[in-house]
């Protein structure tokens, strides 16, 4: 498979269906199998930063997109939610997700679990019902993911928890350039 076909695919879906598991179901079908293909992001879109975790917009579209997120070994995210539903497959690497219950008051959030994920796996990472994680990436190289997002996840307005006391700050993610 490649890219286009990818994307004609997911846009097929965002537009057959209003249903979040649905979408995000079929979604991770097409990402299996664009994973499965041997398809290859371009270089450029596969560099860490010593710093951060990076966001790389691989497609915009009006209700959705695709990010190459791309993390240094044992970088880690902050307890984050994403405001809409997402389909996540590992393109190298490993990383570990840590998920947490939604919260719905002030205090601690509950950790709910982990789970690893290696290349060429693909989760659902999120709908807007259960939205609560935090990432490591757990390998010796640099862990790579095309995420799938039902909106322009680097401009819309997230939460970041605290995972002591459950404070939210929001935030934008933005978007790197390679």
């Amino acid at each position: 498979m490649n890219l286009q076909t990818f994307l004609d695919d997911v846009a097929s879906i965002v537009a057959a269906s209003d249903d979040e598991n649905e979408i995000t179901k079929r979604v991770a079908e097409r990402l299996s199998a664009l994973l499965d293909s041997g398809y290859r992001l371009p270089r450029e879109l596969t560099r860490p930063s010593p710093d951060h975790h990076v966001n790389y917009p691989l497609h915009l579209a009006s209700g959705w997109c695709v990010a190459v997120v791309v993390w240094a070994p044992g970088q880690r995210t902050p307890v984050h939610g994403h405001e809409t539903w997402g389909v996540v497959g590992i393109y190298s690497g490993a990383e570990r997700e840590i998920r947490y219950a939604k919260p719905t008051g002030p205090g601690p959030l509950v950790e709910l679990g982990e789970q690893v994920f290696r290349r060429g796996e693909v989760t659902v990472c999120c709908t807007t019902d259960d939205d609560v994680h935090s990432v490591v990436a757990e390998s010796d190289e640099p862990t790579i993911g095309i995420h799938v997002y039902g909106a322009d996840i680097g401009t819309v307005e997230r939460r970041r928890y605290d995972p002591a006391t459950g404070e939210v700050q929001w935030f934008a993610g933005g978007w790197h350039t390679p």
